[in-house]
């Protein structure tokens, strides 16, 4: 595991110093115990440590930024679309099986170091990776978490439906989403 001091002098650095902090594999855990949740603004991944919660976006591009802002290059950030359904997702089973559908295109951020994956907010409680139903991925910047990632997965899921022939709108599968992500997050 990749590990680094972190800079007195840049601003994520800062937040963490103050929790006694003082480097990378440190910040790791610590923001992996931080609950899974929406910050007041998913735009602001440094959000987490003041509002003590974050999702895979927010966690992981701050994770990104902190990396950027100690001069480490190894540490890359992703977003990714995978096949969401019980098995890698434990929790949407009930909502996919309401709409007779054997998964939905889900995005999912994280972070590759060294080439290898890093995932900080799935459990172990799912009986796979995300990765073995990994449909694409992009590399992006942690000021992408928000709109660009957003549109890119709504854009995803506008082709899949045609590509697929999915006898459901696009506002319908979204909504569908939403009831799944409301699912795990009870």
């Amino acid at each position: 595991m990749l590990n680094f001091p972190l800079s007195l002098n840049s601003p994520l650095s800062k937040l963490l110093q103050n929790k006694q902090i003082t480097n990378f594999k440190s910040a790791i855990a610590y923001i992996n115990q931080l609950p899974y949740g929406r910050t007041s603004d998913r735009s602001n991944y440094s959000l987490i440590i003041s509002e003590n919660k974050g999702t895979c976006s927010t966690k992981h591009a701050f994770l990104k930024q902190l990396a950027i802002e100690n001069n480490q290059n190894a540490v890359e950030l992703y977003i990714g679309i995978y096949q969401m359904n019980e098995t890698n997702t434990k929790g949407v089973g009930n909502v996919l099986n309401n709409y007779n559908l054997d998964y939905i295109p889900e995005a999912h951020t994280y972070l590759k170091i060294n080439g290898n994956l890093l995932d900080i907010t799935r459990t172990t409680e799912n009986n796979t990776s995300f990765e073995d139903s990994l449909l694409t991925e992009e590399q992006i910047l942690p000021h992408q978490i928000a709109n660009y990632k957003v549109n890119w997965h709504q854009n995803f899921i506008k082709k899949w439906i045609l590509d697929e022939k999915i006898s459901f709108s696009f506002d319908a599968i979204w909504k569908i989403r939403e009831e799944c992500i409301a699912a795990i997050s009870d």
